[in-house]
């Protein structure tokens, strides 16, 4: 049994359905995790290194690397049962709908950089960092978050192949008999 679905199998009920049914959006929000701390880890070692004075370059730096990954998780994870095109087909609209996704991401943090000029020295090194963090990590993720979910869903993976089979753990199968 897969670790999502042994997890799901020790939710209670009305849960575990609401769970069930959402399923390919628990498997894409973890993957949005991971991505996410590779995203971070990355866009802040370059930003307080070597592109300190470049911090949008960084971001689409991360991003990129960040991307990557994902397609390979969502492929293999969280849209496994999805498909309907040709693999070339597939990854180069996971990549084109994810390089607007990066986008997405990137523009709170220019605003924030260059337009409201939260930058040292007009303010503090915290404030900058706060303020990229903000800018680039929330409003930016949710931004491409909620973006790429459905255009995946609509276009990269159109198709539902072979739906997973219900988590059945041991009360469950109680309940019915």
């Amino acid at each position: 049994m897969a670790v999502v679905d042994e997890a799901l199998s020790r939710v209670p009920q009305p849960f575990r359905g609401l769970l069930l049914r959402n399923r390919e959006l628990i498997k894409f929000a973890i993957v949005g995790g991971t991505t996410f701390v590779i995203d971070s880890v990355i866009f802040y070692t370059l930003k307080l290194s070597v592109l300190s004075e470049k911090p949008v370059t960084a971001k689409i730096i991360a991003g990129v690397i960040a991307v990557i990954c994902s397609y390979i998780l969502n492929r293999e994870w969280s849209f496994r049962n999805r498909g309907g095109r040709e693999r070339a087909h597939e990854a180069f609209l996971f990549f084109f709908i994810s390089g607007i996704g990066v986008v997405l991401s990137f523009i709170p943090l220019w605003i924030s950089s260059y337009v409201f000029d939260l930058r040292v020295p007009e303010v503090s090194l915290a404030t900058e960092n706060i303020a990229d963090f903000v800018s680039a990590y929330i409003i930016g993720n949710l931004l491409q978050m909620f973006f790429r979910f459905y255009t995946f869903r609509r276009y990269v993976f159109p198709e539902e192949m072979a739906p997973e089979p219900p988590v059945d753990g041991p009360r469950e199968r109680l309940d019915r008999s």
